[in-house]
């Protein structure tokens, strides 16, 4: 697996997944990190790549309500 795509594309979720819960990227990285999901996007990176952004974002937003994790 290239790293380099990898983390680009981590890159590209944590905006979509700011501009989705109206957090800064900063907050949304803080959030996600705290919350397992960017390990869940590493360990998934396979299929979740495959799919479009919006049900990226939600499955992080599941799996990280799962990890304890709450946004209005």
């Amino acid at each position: 697996m290239n790293n380099q795509k990898v983390l680009a594309y981590i890159v590209a979720v944590v905006s979509e997944f700011a501009v989705a819960h109206k957090l800064s990227t900063q907050e949304a990285f803080r959030y996600l990190d705290k919350h397992k999901g960017i390990e869940f996007m590493e360990r998934h990176y396979e299929v979740e790549h495959t799919l479009s952004f919006a049900d990226v974002v939600e499955d992080l937003t599941t799996y990280c309500h799962r990890m304890g994790g709450y946004l209005s």
